[in-house]
């Protein structure tokens, strides 16, 4: 059975939501796009209601249930990394938390040899474009006319504010904006919940196209190669409802994310050529750098009793579920209606670092991602981790079997600068959580607990009790073709060495980025879009932002301690 389109795009999640809608809204070409997974239904509860997401995770309906090898600086623990196997993907089960990272994020980016073009100025456009942040002022940095409408906070609960204090008295900052002027500091957080209810990029972007002739989205349709004449793709082969099809096309995007697009490439033939051979599978391209440069953020639960009852954790007993859900049902209010995660921060840990190196995200309640609850009657907790960790690893499929999950090692904990900054994290948590502001709440601390001290008890804890922050990235970076590690060319978003081949996900990205990584992956979509489609890209935006050192007189300033 074979079929034909201009250009097809494999998955539906964040990049590929964008780039349906992008590249099918002038109505010229036919465009197709494949998602592996299941529709994202407006009755299933698990993924429109906010407060429902620790549930898919981990459920095959959902979630791809990748897991790691056994990490060598872990203890040898697999860890479990969720991915969304649905329309919308990760942005259909993940947390909603909308982060764009740092500017200087994006510096970084630009300052590498061939991506002058995705310095901050030249991506700042693309993230106004897509952004429509209600909570924001109307300023140079924050976009209102997007598809991605942000509700800020709110961060109602009194935990909150405690902790936003809490900060202060630690000597840190207050900020009124983590996506705004100044990243660094302490406030609510912007989150893609509209209206009580999750705004996946499904639902943002791909949702409304989808009533456009030239545009087709399957589901349940899983690609098993990408089928090269040469170095150019004549199209693809997917698996649905038992048949296998064919498609040809002009062009081939990948929109898999960090590891379903390396897994393709080299199940189709790019990669380490060696690698490949040992596999039996025949090198069309012998690009090395296809799986390698992984990149993640770990993260750890600190958790403590509230003595108040103002926490959210009653809301866990199984018998308010039932009012719980009819509340959300009915108007889309109460307890079911909040990501929970409306407020944290960012701060430097050390003088050494530039800009922000630690994340944490503040809960009004006790729970782990997969709804493990705490044994307390109140609580609160935070998450915390380095953002920009130099461990770096690698992914590699184990045979030519489409449906076998590949090889990944992240190598958390391998360096030394992650070490530091993982010891750095907790004694800089404690220090806040012991503040003034918090004690009115604070019963003690649950996890890690007293007897968790020193610097190695600190780093055998994170071994032991450590999860990914589900941000898999970079296994296809872009860089200049000089770049022996480089796959993908910044400026067309092609991979090196094939004619019509593109990427544009997450594995893309060159370093991941100091934040959540919905809001970056949106952005990259936005821009690649327009080079696919060979447009004049936006004009950079060269605004001002928040920099250690260079804006002293900003108020609430202090040095890292």
């Amino acid at each position: 059975m074979s079929e034909t389109y201009d250009i097809v795009i494999v998955g539906g999640g964040s990049a590929g939501s964008v780039l349906g809608d992008r590249l099918s809204e002038d109505g010229k070409k036919s465009v197709l796009v494949l998602e592996a997974g299941r529709s994202d239904y407006p009755w299933d509860l698990l993924i429109q209601m906010p407060a429902a997401l620790p549930f898919p995770a981990g459920k095959s309906l959902y979630d791809w249930k990748y897991e790691s090898d056994p990490e060598p600086h872990m203890n040898g623990r697999r860890i479990k990394h969720a991915r969304g196997k649905v329309l919308g993907g990760s942005s259909s089960i993940n947390g909603m938390i909308y982060q764009r990272g740092n500017p200087m994020d994006y510096e970084r980016w630009g300052a590498d040899e061939g991506m002058e073009s995705w310095d901050f100025a030249h991506c700042l456009p693309y993230f106004k474009r897509l952004e429509n942040a209600l909570g924001s002022p109307d300023d140079d940095l924050r976009g209102h006319d997007g598809p991605i409408k942000l509700e800020r906070g709110p961060a109602k609960n009194p935990l909150f504010q405690a902790f936003f204090n809490a900060g202060v008295e630690a000597g840190y900052s207050r900020t009124p904006d983590v996506n705004g002027f100044r990243q660094e500091g302490f406030g609510p957080f912007d989150k893609h919940v509209y209206k009580g209810q999750r705004l996946s990029a499904s639902r943002a972007y791909l949702r409304p196209a989808m009533k456009r002739e030239n545009l087709t989205v399957k589901t349940r349709a899983f690609v098993t190669s990408i089928d090269f004449d040469g170095t150019r793709a004549k199209g693809l082969t997917y698996r649905r409802n038992g048949k296998t099809h064919q498609v040809n096309t002009g062009e081939v995007i990948l929109a898999g994310g960090a590891i379903n697009t390396p897994q393709l490439l080299q199940l189709s033939g790019v990669g380490d050529a060696e690698h490949l051979r040992s596999l039996g599978i025949k090198p069309v391209v012998d690009l090395p750098g296809v799986g390698e440069n992984l990149q993640d953020h770990l993260e750890v639960y600190v958790q403590h009793a509230c003595s108040a009852p103002v926490s959210e954790q009653p809301n866990l007993n199984k018998l308010r579920m039932p009012w719980i859900g009819l509340q959300w049902m009915l108007g889309r209010t109460g307890a079911a209606a909040t990501n929970h995660f409306e407020g944290g921060g960012f701060v430097r840990s050390n003088e050494d670092v530039d800009y922000p190196n630690l994340m944490f995200h503040f809960l009004p309640v006790a729970v782990r991602y997969d709804g493990q609850k705490a044994d307390t009657a109140h609580g609160f907790q935070v998450h915390i981790g380095p953002m920009y960790s130099d461990a770096r690893g690698s992914l590699k499929i184990r045979s030519k079997d489409p449906k076998e999950h590949p090889s990944m090692v992240y190598n958390y904990l391998s360096t030394e600068q992650d070490k530091r900054e993982w010891v750095e994290a907790i004694r800089i948590t404690r220090e806040i959580m012991s503040q003034p502001a918090m004690k009115p709440y604070n019963a003690g601390e649950i996890s890690p607990g007293p007897s968790v001290r020193t610097d190695e008890e600190i780093l055998e804890w994170v071994r032991n009790d450590a999860e990914t922050a589900l941000h898999p990235s970079c296994t296809a970076k872009m860089g200049p073709a000089s770049d022996p590690m480089a796959v993908v060319d910044p400026k067309t978003m092609k991979v090196h060495g094939l004619d019509n081949v593109r990427v544009a996900d997450a594995s893309a990205m060159p370093y991941v980025t100091n934040g959540n990584i919905h809001a970056p992956v949106l952005m990259l979509a936005e821009k690649a879009a327009d080079l696919i489609q060979g447009r004049k890209p936006l004009e950079p935006i060269h605004a001002d932002y928040y920099r250690h050192g260079v804006h002293p007189a900003d108020s609430g300033t202090v040095t890292a301690k």
